[in-house]
């Protein structure tokens, strides 16, 4: 990341997704080279559901290179405030850090939280409302098809359904 740093202070899109060596340091390198950076795709793996790459991804590669979703975040809106579309899909942040997204990145037009199970619509919302050109918010889903686990519906599905606002376990 130094090297990209150094050899395209021009970049304006970067799509990093998956890619779990970079750390919340290579996203500050890049923040302070790459001044004009406007798109920032940072999707990690679905650790929600795991098997959605079994036998693509191997397990020690996953495990040997964790994600710090609320450093990166926070190095985020500190180090790229011309942001105006960022990706942060299955990330693991948390609301705390999500709230420094808006104070940094205030530009923001696009955010994708989609699988970020760990933050709630309230702080999602509070996040949404002091971002004044957001145009596009996609929002935790989770669909978890019964198929998946064999089993029926049980009521904490409806607990789901409340957090996230999504519906997505009404039958």
């Amino acid at each position: 990341m130094l090297i990209v740093g150094a050899c395209c202070p021009m970049l304006t899109e970067l799509d990093i997704s998956n890619c779990y060596e970079i750390s919340y340091k290579s996203l500050e390198v890049i923040g302070q080279s790459c001044q004009n950076l406007r798109v920032l795709k940072r999707n990690v793996f679905n650790w929600i559901d795991p098997s959605e790459h079994a036998g693509v991804v191997p397990e020690d590669y996953l495990r040997e290179c964790p994600e710090d979703g609320n450093r990166e975040a926070i190095t985020i809106s500190r180090f790229m405030p011309k942001l105006r579309h960022l990706e942060l899909r299955f990330s693991k942040l948390t609301a705390v850090a999500l709230g420094s997204i808006p104070e940094g990145c205030k530009d923001l037009e696009v955010l994708d939280l989609f699988g970020c199970a760990n933050l709630t619509s309230r702080g999602i919302d509070q996040a949404a409302a002091s971002l004044k050109s957001l145009v596009t918010l996609v929002k935790p889903n989770f669909y978890i098809p019964r198929s998946s686990f064999h089993m029926g519906r049980y009521g904490h599905w409806q607990l789901y359904d409340e957090r996230f606002q999504t519906n997505v376990f009404q039958i």
